[in-house]
């Protein structure tokens, strides 16, 4: 059975749960419940195994805070021996509109500490990840606040079909391949 590790960003802890930083954990919980799966405590973050169309998907959400998200990644590729080709992060991102769901296969972090810490850790730019935009309607220096603000009403009511529609990419990056998600799924 092919093996894919799903990695979802955020911090934990209560005051974290509904900050747009942690729409990655989100994701992977809306999946969860979805499938009705439990997340285990685990080494450095709570993980989750989803069998979906005969693949296995391990679903990790890093207990070790945004700023060192790679080490836990990096131990989960390790433990479960799977390759980076077949590992997707699901991140923020404030240089896309609210509710913009765009995969992608490398690139910059973007200023993202997920994404930095991931980079410096596998020494790798080309892993795939699934980008969930936040918007960037903040004032200038207000971009900690923001990104760890909690979501509007106006979002928090908008974001049930996009979590669906960043569900259904994850499946698809595990059985058709992000190429072929890319092209169903960007800019939907």
């Amino acid at each position: 059975m092919s093996k894919y590790l799903i990695a979802g960003l955020g911090n934990i802890g209560e005051e974290y749960t509904e900050t747009r930083h942690n729409i990655g954990f989100k994701v992977l919980d809306a999946l969860a419940k979805e499938e009705g799966l439990t997340f285990r405590t685990d080494r450095l973050a709570a993980v989750a195994e989803y069998k979906f169309k005969g693949r296995i998907f391990i679903l990790i959400k890093p207990s070790t805070f945004m700023n060192l998200s790679g080490k836990a990644l990096n131990y989960w590729m390790q433990a479960e021996k799977i390759s980076l080709e077949n590992t997707l992060i699901l991140t923020d991102d404030l240089a896309l509109p609210f509710g913009s769901l765009r995969m992608k296969t490398k690139g910059s972090d973007g200023g993202h500490n997920g994404l930095k810490s991931i980079q410096e850790t596998l020494n790798n730019t080309e892993y795939a990840r699934l980008r969930f935009g936040i918007g960037s309607t903040f004032s200038k220096g207000k971009q900690v606040d923001y990104v760890l603000g909690t979501w509007t009403a106006e979002e928090q009511a908008a974001l049930s079909p996009r979590i669906t529609q960043a569900i259904e990419m994850i499946k698809s990056f595990g059985t058709i391949g992000p190429q072929r998600t890319m092209t169903a799924f960007n800019n939907k």
